[in-house]
């Protein structure tokens, strides 16, 4: 089968960053289904794991967000069928959704929304999975929640699903911060109550909610922990989805807690509630055929190409990125 590889952590500016391979077919175990991706979309994690391979003769097919069409299903894999259409997540463990067919244990995929295209749907999983263990698994979120939600990093692909689900699974008012004016009206366009300005971070949240905020959700997390400390509310909590931030010490005076959301813990440890995702992703796939959420896929690439996605990473690292970018034959 065609895939695309990456071999080394070459710069993206590199023919050789990612590259057109022919790759066996991939075996499916009995939890499985083996899918004929359609469509991928390209996350940060693309990126970083990209840019950390020290091992040139060694192919490694990323994506890590993928729709498509079930071709077989083993034999311990209930619920679906082949040609079923069916979008998933993945597991960073195994190989990725970058090539003609994936195999991925069952429990982390669902039916896609029966309304939309695949690279409509290509564009949401990774993402709605990481605001849905943030809002279930750390927040303790549910329909009764009221409140305030600062999304710090709105317009990226994450915030993007995050405040559509915010407000389509809870009774929350959600802040996004922005910089850039086309930045601010995407997340506008995605439910968000306010837009706050991250480079007046702390002055811009005290204006639009001046009794604080009872949760955050913060892509952007480095340099802003005293800011986080100063407008959020005593026993507040911050889910923080990056890394390599300074001394939380500061969150202590409220009784604020930290939280690390890392959407590919379940899989990577073999969790007993895997399963969890699957129903996770039925959920969101529920919503947008009621017309609740609406894709996060802002630029398109056709054709499956290694030359395609360099592209789709060139723009994720180029930290401009508004939605997400989609890959699709």
């Amino acid at each position: 089968m065609h895939a695309i590889a990456a071999f080394a952590g070459l710069p993206i500016e590199s023919h050789e960053a990612l590259v057109d391979v022919e790759l066996p077919m991939p075996d499916h175990g009995p939890l499985d289904l083996l899918v004929r991706v359609e469509a991928v979309s390209v996350n940060p994690v693309d990126v970083k794991v990209r840019v950390s391979r020290s091992t040139p003769d060694s192919p490694r097919v990323l994506g890590y967000d993928g729709a498509g069409v079930v071709e077989a299903v083993g034999a311990e894999a209930p619920g679906f069928a082949p040609g079923d259409h069916v979008w998933w997540a993945g597991d960073i463990g195994r190989a990725g959704a970058n090539a003609d067919y994936q195999a991925v244990d069952h429990r982390i995929v669902a039916h896609m929304p029966s309304t939309w295209s695949f690279a409509e749907a290509a564009a949401l999983p990774l993402t709605s999975l990481t605001a849905l263990e943030a809002f279930r698994d750390h927040l303790g979120l549910d329909p009764r929640s009221t409140g305030t939600l600062l999304m710090v990093g709105g317009a990226g692909g994450v915030g993007s699903a995050a405040i559509q689900l915010a407000k389509a699974t809870t009774g929350l008012r959600v802040l996004a911060t922005a910089g850039r004016e086309a930045s601010a009206e995407w997340a506008s366009e995605m439910g968000a109550d306010a837009i706050v300005d991250h480079r007046t971070l702390e002055a811009s949240v005290r204006e639009a909610a001046p009794e604080g905020v009872d949760h955050i959700f913060s892509a952007f997390t480095p340099g802003n922990i005293g800011v986080y400390a100063a407008v959020g509310r005593p026993f507040s909590r911050v889910v923080a989805i990056d890394g390599g931030f300074e001394d939380v010490t500061p969150l202590k005076s409220k009784s604020m807690s930290l939280h690390l959301e890392y959407m590919f813990a379940r899989a990577l440890h073999g969790a007993a509630d895997l399963g969890v995702q699957g129903e996770y992703l039925a959920e969101v796939a529920h919503l947008a055929e009621r017309g609740l959420i609406r894709t996060t896929a802002n630029e398109l690439l056709e054709g499956f190409t290694a030359a395609n996605m360099r592209e789709a990473h060139r723009r994720v690292e180029s930290s401009s990125m508004i939605g997400k970018v989609v890959v699709h034959r």
